[in-house]
């Protein structure tokens, strides 16, 4: 792989990571104008549905019939993963209710000690020492970003709660999107994850949507929603992770998390003090320790 190609992965990570910074942010913002979490969610789903159908149809076009095309069971499979994508959507919009965004990106991102949790007890084998080091300055780096030294910690319970929920869901995400339907093209197994995460999206809604649905947010946050949520971040990540590996665009991939920080900090005057960036910068070079290899080839 020339180191062009490596670059322009980096590249189209980075971009993608971006735009799920900017996720939280923008759905604060709708919060703030009296939408609700199951506008938001449904507004972003539909949206990100239809936009995924469209690239499916001109894949398909393009291709000529040639792609391999999902069976009943590969479809049934991926709609069941796509229910924990949904589950993430509700309980970090949730989150961000009760705590600021950049305390709810940083619970988000212990998907890094649940991740080693899960192939520990999916795989049956210890993580190695580079893993539990890495765990170990997550935990460091969550307690400093969470502003314990100030004690100054979130007493929300339920953003705490809802935070560490969308990581756990996030988690499982991950891992069943590199397990399930690999045969099959990226867009069509992101619009039949996407078709199971909207059967939890559109159910939750119907249970705790109070009063009149204001379509309004369809226009007026729906495609942005969905562009930096559901269509643009998967695109471009299954574009350049081939070109970069697993262990580099998850190093790159980590540029969600200040990303997420600095928009709350800019826009949404959430105060942001030195330790809690200390914190970030350590969760950080958790996911540098856990992703390089310190063998030689």
């Amino acid at each position: 792989m020339t180191r062009k190609s490596k670059l322009k992965g980096v590249l189209l990570i980075a971009l993608g990571a971006s735009s799920y910074g900017m996720l939280a942010t923008f759905v604060k913002i709708a919060y703030s104008e009296g939408f609700t979490t199951p506008e938001v969610t449904i507004a972003q789903f539909t949206y990100g549905i239809l936009g995924i159908v469209l690239i499916n149809t001109i894949q398909k076009s393009q291709n000529k019939n040639q792609a391999t095309t999902a069976s009943t069971k590969t479809i049934i499979q991926l709609m069941i993963a796509g229910t924990s994508l949904g589950m993430t959507s509700v309980f970090y919009y949730l989150a961000v209710k009760y705590i600021p965004v950049s305390i709810a990106i940083v619970l988000l991102m212990q998907t890094v000690w649940m991740g080693v949790l899960f192939e520990m007890l999916l795989e049956k084998k210890m993580p190695s020492a580079q893993k539990i080091i890495s765990v170990f300055v997550v935990l460091v780096g969550t307690a400093l970003a969470t502003n314990i030294i100030e004690n100054k910690l979130v007493t929300d319970w339920r953003g705490i709660v809802l935070g560490l929920l969308s990581a756990a869901s996030f988690t499982t995400t991950m891992f069943t999107a590199n397990r399930v339907g690999i045969g099959v093209s990226s867009a069509q197994r992101s619009l039949f994850m996407l078709l199971g995460g909207a059967v939890i999206v559109f159910g939750f809604a119907i249970a705790n949507q109070t009063g009149d649905f204001q379509f309004e947010i369809f226009a007026k946050w729906g495609i942005i929603l969905a562009l930096f949520g559901t269509i643009i971040p998967p695109l471009l990540f299954n574009a350049g992770f081939p070109l970069t590996g697993i262990g580099l665009g998850s190093i790159v991939s980590a540029l969600e998390l200040p990303v997420s920080v600095l928009m709350a900090y800019f826009l949404l005057n959430e105060n942001i003090n030195t330790w809690q960036w200390i914190g970030i910068v350590l969760i950080i070079l958790a996911i540098v320790i856990m992703n390089v290899n310190y063998k030689k080839d």
